[in-house]
């Protein structure tokens, strides 16, 4: 019986089953997948630092696809061309534009800016790249000026630091504090001790503070209960009229026309009551210095 397969087919097949399984395989470790469909685009650039081959393209942070070659454009010194593979549904408008740039790590990527036109660009056309300084640029130029303004400062501060460490006051006012420290502890510590003999003596007080409290409230209550049941309408009555009796008293001294008025007014009653008044005194004074003038007295 002839044979269908010659040792050496055998080996050819195998050698050529080896070689695109290597293919493949170093391709899928480079993060490219060679079995998935991708629309290509390209990207002219002067600096690709940071950038290689299956570095993620990504919109607004999602990645839509990879770097698929790098290639340096020998003919045009200064320029090189980076082809991108994107997702075949993905459909960039002309006035899109990508931006290169990188991670804290330094690992690079390419960033596209999605435009508003309504016009798309063809499969396989360039898109413009614009410089945008990324992330370590940003700090080499921003942060780095500053950290070298700060570092003379941080030297001066060290060297007051360790001056101040060496000073020996600094170890007296240490050991000053532990003293402190120490007071402070053994003043706690009285406390304590005071807190736990006085307070159930504060306590027992204010317990019966409060007994006299509520026996004074009650007092109270009782009395403002007796008040209620005082005739205060007719008490209020009672001296409202007495109010006005004075008042119409006093407005009887007051009237010159009245017989009250006349006897606090009248300045001729005053005077003949003043005369009266000396004439009983003289009177009076005679009758002590000649009793018998005014006594007749008969013997039967």
């Amino acid at each position: 019986m002839k044979k269908l397969l010659s040792k050496e087919l055998i080996i050819g097949i195998s050698v050529i089953c080896a070689i695109v399984v290597l293919v493949f395989g170093i391709e899928y470790l480079k993060g490219v997948n060679m079995l998935s469909p991708a629309n290509f685009y390209y990207v002219n650039c002067n600096n690709v630092s940071g950038l290689v081959v299956s570095s993620p393209v990504s919109i607004d942070g999602f990645k839509v696809g990879q770097v698929r070659e790098i290639t340096y454009d020998y003919d045009n010194p200064g320029n090189i061309k980076v082809m991108l593979a994107v997702n075949k549904k993905l459909r960039i408008p002309d006035d899109s534009y990508a931006v290169l740039s990188s991670s804290l790590m330094g690992e690079g990527f390419v960033d596209i800016k999605v435009g508003k036109s309504k016009n798309m660009l063809a499969v396989g056309s360039d898109i413009n790249i614009r410089n945008v300084p990324g992330l370590m640029d940003a700090l080499a130029q921003d942060v780095m000026p500053a950290v070298n303004t700060i570092l003379p400062r941080i030297d001066s501060l060290l060297m007051n630091l360790n001056t101040l460490v060496a000073d020996p006051a600094l170890s007296q006012s240490i050991a000053r504090l532990d003293g402190i420290s120490s007071n402070i502890l053994a003043a706690s510590q009285g406390l304590n001790t005071t807190m736990k003999r006085d307070v159930p003596g504060l306590v027992g007080s204010a317990r019966s503070s409060m007994v006299k409290i509520d026996t004074i409230t009650a007092n109270l209550a009782q009395l403002s209960a007796q008040l209620k049941q005082l005739p205060l309408t007719s008490t209020m009555e009672n001296v409202n009229e007495i109010t006005d009796n004075l008042m119409k008293f006093s407005n009887q001294l007051n009237d010159k026309n009245s017989t009250l008025g006349l006897l606090t007014q009248d300045p001729e009653l005053y005077n003949r009551l003043n005369r009266v008044s000396a004439d009983i005194d003289s009177l009076i004074v005679d009758i002590k210095a000649n009793p018998k003038r005014y006594i007749s007295i008969k013997l039967f």
